[in-house]
C-alpha cells in the first residue's frame, strides 16, 4: 500500500483543544498550525515541528492606544437616508439605521469642510451656511430647504468597533468582551507606534514562523444597523479608507479638491456595479500606492526579524488589490484567502508576485454551521467539488480551515471527510503544480474593472449568491475550471493599449445594462466600440450575456447590436415590425442540451435583427442567438447560471465563436458531469467526476482516440499520455 503524503495543510487551534489538535494534525497530515480571532496559541504545540502562524492585527487589539488617541481612530464616510422637506426647516438624523456600537459621528474635524448636504432632487450640494449640526439631537438642520425636495447628509464617522470583530462577535454569539477599536495606521503618531508595536510582537513571539497580517490598514465597507444586523457590505468598498489626513494628502497629489460625493456616489458607495468616475479611480490609485508603501515597511520589518509575511485576502485589505502593479512591490511571501467556490480559488491561485498561496476552505468552524442539527459535511462537499475544478487549472499551494477546532471535533463524519480532501489535494498538487494545462483558446472578460478585480468583481463576502448577478457569477465560475486561458480587460485598457486584444480569441461582456460589468457610458466612446467591432470583423469571437453593451445612446440600447445581431426593445422602437422569429435548435452550441436550456431569470424584450439565427426564443423574446459579423462570430445569451450543463454550453459557444468546432473532441467527455484536463508538459491527463454520484462517459483524448469510463462518486482518475 502506497504511503500517504503529508503537508500543505494548515489547521486552527486553541488552549483547550491540544490533544485534538495533535490528532487532527496526524489524520489530516497538517504541517502548520494557526491561532484565530479570540484564541491563543498553546505552549504544548510549539515544539511539534509544525510551522506556526500568528494572526496579526495591524489596526486593532490595542484599545489603550486607540482611547489615548481618539483623533487617529479610523473613519468612514456614511450617507443618511433620503429626507423630504415640506414647509419650514428639515432635520435629518445622522445615525438612524446605523449601529451606535459601530460608529460615532466625527465632529472633531471641520464638518463644513468634510461633510456635505446634498439636494438630491437637483444633485447639487448646499452651501455650508445653509445648514447646521445639532449635537444634542444628532441631526443636521436645514433652515430653508426647497419644499418637497429630497436631501441627504454625507458625513464622517469614527469606527469605534472594528467591523470584522463585530461580525465575528455577532456570528459566534460572544458575550462579556471588550469591543476592539480600529485605529488608523496611516496617521503619524499611530504609524510610529505601529512599527514599534510590530517589532515588539515579533520579539515576544519568537516561536512564530509566519505573521498572517489581517490584513493591513483599511476595512472594506461593512455597516451594521441598530439591531446588529448587516446593513450594507461591499467587499471592494473604499468608504472606510478616509480621514481628513488622508484626503488632504490626496488633494495635494491629485491637484483638485476632494468631495465626499466621490465616495458617497449618491448612496451607492461606488459598489462593484457602478461605473467608476475618474475621481474615484484617482482615489483608488492613490490609496493603492500609499497602502503598498506602508505595507512594505511592515513586511520589511517582518523579514528583518526572520519571519515570513502572509496577507489575508479580506478584512482590512482595501488598497492591496493583488493583480495591480503596486502589490508586487510589497514583498509578501504569501497570500491566504477564503475559498467559496472555483472563482474564489482562482482569485487566490492567480495572484502573482508571492512564493505561495493558501486557500481557507469552507465551512468555517463557526456555530452557524457547527451546531446540533447542522450539516457541515454537505457544505464541505459542495465547497470541495467546486474548488477542485479550479485547482485542476491553477492550484493553490496550501489549504486550510478557519474557526474553532473544538466545534469541528463534535462532527466525526466531517473530520473523516476533510481527511480525504487533504489527501486528495496533495495528490492533485503533485500532478498539476508547475505545469501548464492544455487550453483550447484565450478568452477575455471585458468590464470597467479589468484585471484589478479579476475573478471577483461580482463577489460579496467571497462567494455569497446574489440573484441579480447570477449570469456574471455563473460565467466566471464556469471559466474558473474550464480549459481556456482567461484574461480580464477594462475599457481603459482598450483606450490606452492598441494591442489590448492581441492574442484574444473570444471576448465576453456579461451583465445588466448601465453597470460596471457591461460598461454603461463607456460605450459612448467611439474608440472603444470601434475597436471591438474591428476585432470581431477581423475574425474574433464575441459572447454577450444579459444586456451586453447595454446603454441607451444614438439609436441603440445594445451598443453592439449590429455585431450581436440582437437588440432590446425599450419602447423607442415599438413602431418597427420584427419578423425574425424562426428557431434553429439544431446548432453546434446546443448539441449537448438534453432539454430546455436554463437561462435563469433571462432578459425581457430582446429581439433578433435581420440575418441573425435564433437558437431559442420564448414568447417572441430571444434567449439565444448567433450572428456572423465580417469574418467573426457572435453569440447572445439572455442569462447563464452556473451548472455543469451550462458550463458545457459555454464551452461550445466559445469554440463556435472562434471557428474551432473541430476541436470539440479533444480532451472531451460526452457526459458533461465529467471533465477532462490534460497536462502535456508532464505527460498526464485526468478524468474527473464532478458529482457525488457514479458516472459513465465516453472520453476523447486526441486524434480521434477515445475510451469508455465508469467513475465512482467524486472520482478522479489519472492517465499517462
Amino acid at each position: 500500500m502506497r504511503e500517504k503524503m503529508t503537508g500543505r495543510v494548515t489547521i486552527p487551534t486553541d488552549m483547550d483543544v491540544v490533544p485534538q489538535t495533535l490528532e487532527i494534525m496526524k489524520r489530516w497530515g497538517a504541517d502548520a498550525i494557526r491561532d484565530c480571532d479570540g484564541t491563543d496559541f498553546p505552549q504544548q504545540l510549539r515544539d511539534t515541528g509544525a510551522k506556526v502562524y500568528a494572526t496579526y492585527y495591524t489596526t486593532r487589539k490595542d484599545n489603550d492606544w486607540a482611547r489615548a488617541h481618539p483623533e487617529e481612530v479610523q473613519q468612514c464616510y456614511i450617507m443618511t437616508g433620503f429626507y423630504t422637506a415640506q414647509d419650514g426647516a428639515l432635520s435629518i438624523p445622522l445615525m438612524k439605521g446605523i449601529s451606535p456600537e459601530l460608529m460615532q459621528v466625527n465632529t472633531r474635524d471641520d464638518i463644513r469642510r468634510w461633510w456635505e448636504v446634498v439636494d438630491r432632487s437637483t444633485g447639487r450640494p448646499l452651501p455650508p451656511e445653509a445648514w447646521r449640526y445639532d449635537a444634542e439631537s444628532g441631526c443636521v438642520v436645514i433652515g430653508a430647504p426647497e419644499a418637497y425636495h429630497e436631501y441627504t447628509v454625507s458625513f464622517l464617522a469614527y469606527l469605534i468597533w472594528d467591523p470584522v470583530h463585530m461580525y465575528n462577535a455577532v456570528t459566534n454569539g460572544w458575550k462579556d468582551f471588550e469591543h476592539q477599536i480600529t485605529f488608523d495606521v496611516r496617521q503619524p503618531k499611530t504609524h510610529a507606534f505601529t512599527m514599534e508595536r510590530l517589532r515588539r510582537f515579533i520579539r515576544e513571539h519568537d516561536y512564530v514562523d509566519v505573521l498572517r497580517f489581517t490584513t493591513f490598514f483599511h476595512q472594506f465597507t461593512l455597516v451594521f444597523d441598530e439591531l446588529c444586523r448587516e446593513k450594507y457590505v461591499d467587499w471592494y468598498g473604499y468608504s472606510a479608507s478616509v480621514s481628513p489626513y488622508i484626503l488632504g494628502q490626496f488633494e495635494k497629489e491629485a491637484g483638485y479638491k476632494f468631495r465626499p460625493e466621490y465616495i458617497i456616489d449618491q448612496g451607492y458607495y461606488n459598489n462593484q456595479y457602478r461605473v467608476p468616475s475618474k475621481e474615484y479611480k484617482d482615489f483608488q490609485a492613490f490609496q493603492r500606492r500609499e497602502v503598498a508603501k506602508l505595507a512594505k515597511e511592515m513586511v520589511d520589518i517582518t523579514h528583518e526579524l526572520g519571519k515570513e509575511a502572509m496577507m489575508f485576502l479580506g478584512d482590512h485589505w482595501i488598497g492591496t488589490e493583488p493583480f495591480m502593479p503596486e502589490f508586487a512591490g510589497i514583498g509578501l511571501d504569501s497570500v491566504v484567502g477564503s475559498v467559496g467556490n472555483g472563482s474564489t480559488l482562482r482569485l487566490i491561485a492567480d495572484i502573482p508576485g508571492v512564493r505561495y498561496t493558501e486557500g481557507r476552505f469552507l465551512p468555517y468552524f463557526f456555530p452557524d454551521t457547527f451546531h446540533p442539527g447542522g450539516d457541515p459535511v454537505r457544505e464541505a462537499k459542495e465547497n470541495w467539488v467546486t474548488a477542485r475544478r479550479a485547482i485542476l487549472r491553477k492550484p493553490i499551494d496550501r489549504i486550510g480551515y478557519g474557526g474553532y477546532l473544538k466545534l469541528a471535533c463534535q462532527f466525526p463524519d466531517f473530520i473523516d471527510y476533510v481527511e480525504s480532501v487533504c489527501h486528495e489535494f496533495r495528490e492533485l498538487y503533485k500532478n498539476v503544480k508547475g505545469t501548464t494545462p492544455y487550453c483550447f483558446k484565450t478568452v477575455a472578460v471585458l468590464n470597467c474593472w479589468g484585471k484589478m478585480r479579476a475573478w471577483g468583481c461580482h463577489m460579496v463576502h467571497h462567494a455569497l449568491y446574489q440573484k441579480q448577478n447570477y449570469s456574471y457569477a455563473g460565467v466566471i465560475e464556469a471559466l474558473s475550471g474550464a480549459a481556456f486561458d482567461v484574461r480580464f480587460l477594462s475599457f481603459d485598457d482598450l483606450k490606452e493599449d492598441p494591442d489590448a486584444l492581441r492574442g484574444v480569441d473570444v471576448l465576453l461582456n456579461i451583465g445588466d445594462g448601465d453597470t460596471a460589468h457591461t460598461g454603461g457610458a463607456a460605450w459612448e466612446d467611439a474608440d472603444v466600440s470601434a475597436a471591438i467591432r474591428r476585432f470581431v470583423a477581423e475574425g474574433g469571437g464575441l459572447i454577450g450575456i444579459g444586456e451586453p453593451s447595454g446603454h441607451q445612446y444614438q439609436g441603440h440600447y445594445l451598443q453592439l447590436a449590429s455585431v450581436l445581431g440582437v437588440e432590446k426593445e425599450t419602447g423607442f422602437t415599438l413602431g418597427y415590425d420584427k419578423y425574425n422569429w424562426d428557431e434553429h435548435p439544431n446548432h453546434f452550441i446546443l448539441a449537448d442540451c438534453a432539454g430546455e436550456v436554463n437561462f435563469g431569470e433571462g432578459k425581457k424584450s430582446i429581439y433578433a435583427l435581420d440575418g441573425t439565427e435564433i437558437l431559442v426564443q420564448r414568447e417572441k423574446e430571444v434567449q439565444m442567438a448567433v450572428h456572423e459579423y465580417g469574418k467573426g462570430r457572435a453569440v447572445y445569451l439572455s442569462g447563464l447560471p452556473y451548472s455543469f450543463e451550462n458550463a458545457r454550453l459555454l464551452h461550445r459557444a466559445i469554440l463556435w465563436s472562434s471557428h474551432a468546432e473541430a476541436m470539440l473532441h479533444t480532451w472531451f467527455s460526452e457526459n458533461f458531469c465529467v471533465e477532462v484536463h490534460a497536462y502535456p508538459q508532464n505527460g498526464k491527463y485526468c478524468v474527473v467526476n464532478n458529482t457525488y454520484e457514479p458516472q459513465t462517459t465516453e472520453v476523447y483524448t486526441t486524434d480521434g482516440r477515445h475510451l469508455q469510463l465508469s467513475l465512482a462518486a467524486n472520482e478522479i482518475r489519472w492517465f499517462d499520455l
